[in-house]
């Protein structure tokens, strides 16, 4: 069973009929034994960094999250939350990543919505891919690179498209919304 976490973020339907579609059943769930005995966990997200890591933090999931041992997938706000802190809204996170998430400098043209390319495919998400392939993207915020970066795009300055560090994965962009490449991305995971 794949877990799903509900965390008053959206996006967790999409994400949800994109594993279903892959052939894999899954639930959306805050109940901690759930995601604690769950094959594979996905901390989806499209919100805001304060509102979302309150939620977790006064339901004790952000401790939950922190212990697992099995493959976990952070997408979008998933990916910044597991980072250590956010400037949107002077947010301590999760910590899982040492990384920091900034905001864009250029206000007009953000957010980053479209599709870019990835490049330096550093992930066992990535085999088969190439540099350079598109995926979707949805931010006005981004984690910098560090050691825990497995993938950057350039969009006004370089930044963490992913990360992974031991069983903890992340991506900035949609897999759900990114066409086959995102497809293959999830994939990936749920065969890990």
């Amino acid at each position: 069973m794949i877990a799903i976490i509900k965390y008053n973020a959206g996006n967790a339907t999409s994400v949800k009929n994109a594993v279903e579609r892959l052939g894999y059943e899954c639930s959306i769930t805050s109940d901690a034994n759930q995601i604690l005995n769950a094959d594979k966990v996905i901390l989806p997200g499209v919100g805001e960094a304060s509102s979302a890591m309150k939620f977790l933090k006064e339901s004790k999931l952000d401790t939950v999250i922190k212990q697992l041992r099995q493959p976990v997938l952070g997408i979008c706000l998933g990916q910044q939350l597991m980072c250590k802190y956010s400037e949107e809204g002077g947010t301590v996170c999760m910590g899982i990543f040492d990384a920091e998430v900034k905001r864009f400098p250029a206000v007009d043209i953000i957010p980053h919505m479209g599709w870019n390319s990835i490049e330096m495919l550093n992930s066992a998400l990535f085999s088969d891919f190439t540099p350079g392939d598109n995926v979707y993207f949805v931010h006005s915020y981004y984690a910098d690179i560090t050691q825990d970066t497995s993938s950057v795009c350039n969009y006004i300055v370089p930044f963490s498209a992913s990360m992974q560090k031991d069983n903890f994965y992340s991506t900035q962009f949609h897999p759900e919304k990114s066409a086959a490449v995102g497809e293959k991305i999830l994939q990936k995971f749920l065969q890990l």
